[in-house]
């Protein structure tokens, strides 16, 4: 874990290019530990490659990214994070036991660590369902849960809740927020600007530069609207007059 004061996750003047498009322009921000922080903004906004940079699989022009102490992508945080891509990360031709077992074995988790994510995710009924069988939205529940058996300090999630019915937005969120007071951190994406209102802090990205970096509270104060995304629309404004 970090040490106390300490950031989870510190993004200094972070610069990506994909060919001859630059898609984050010298980014900045931290991610305190043992909290939820919201990373929103619309797509293609750069949200993904931030969650790229920050897992160390995405290749960056200059700039520094420190996780958990280390520099992203080191091997020594393998074990320590977990990330969920947009698209379902699980063997097709597996079960969800088996895809998540499998990921349970390279953690060296238990079996008993297995049947608990599995519940938590609320895939009970459907452990011994094909990957292949399962929806859009109970596939990335299965991914999520062969993300969180290792136990992970820091959960990096792109846009965990699409494809979800209300109630099961329900219980995810509260899920994050359980494993957040445990002292998990977590980064979550999402273009849904009411899902804001569920973070303990919020970064909103758009093309490539941070809009805000605040509580949404503090989001509230500054804008003078409790409507996040009309907050979101205001900043956005006020950028484009400056």
């Amino acid at each position: 874990m970090p040490k106390h004061g300490q950031a989870a996750v510190v993004v200094e003047n972070l610069v990506v290019r994909r060919g001859r498009l630059e898609v984050l322009h010298g980014l900045s921000c931290e991610l305190p530990p043992g909290q939820v922080t919201g990373l929103l903004g619309p797509s293609g906004g750069g949200k993904t490659t931030l969650m790229r940079s920050i897992v160390g699989v995405q290749r960056v022009v200059s700039g520094r990214v420190t996780v958990l102490g280390e520099p992203a992508g080191s091997r020594d945080l393998r074990h320590r994070l977990g990330y969920v891509t947009q698209a379902p990360s699980i063997y097709g031709d597996a079960t969800v036991l088996q895809n998540v077992s499998y990921f349970a074995q390279l953690a060296g988790a238990s079996r008993a660590r297995v049947a608990e994510v599995i519940s938590q995710v609320g895939l009970d009924s459907h452990a011994s369902a094909l990957a292949t069988r399962l929806s859009g939205g109970q596939a990335s529940r299965a991914s999520l849960a062969c993300a969180l058996v290792g136990d992970p300090e820091l959960l990096v999630l792109d846009e965990p809740t699409v494809g979800l019915d209300p109630l099961l937005r329900e219980d995810l969120w509260r899920l994050f927020h359980e494993l957040s007071d445990a002292g998990h951190t977590l980064l979550v994406s999402s273009h849904v600007m009411d899902e804001a209102r569920r973070c303990d802090r919020l970064l909103l990205l758009r093309e490539g530069r941070l809009v805000a970096d605040a509580t949404p509270g503090e989001l509230a104060e500054r804008t003078g609207t409790d409507d996040l995304e009309q907050a979101f629309l205001r900043l956005i404004r006020a950028e484009e007059v400056a």
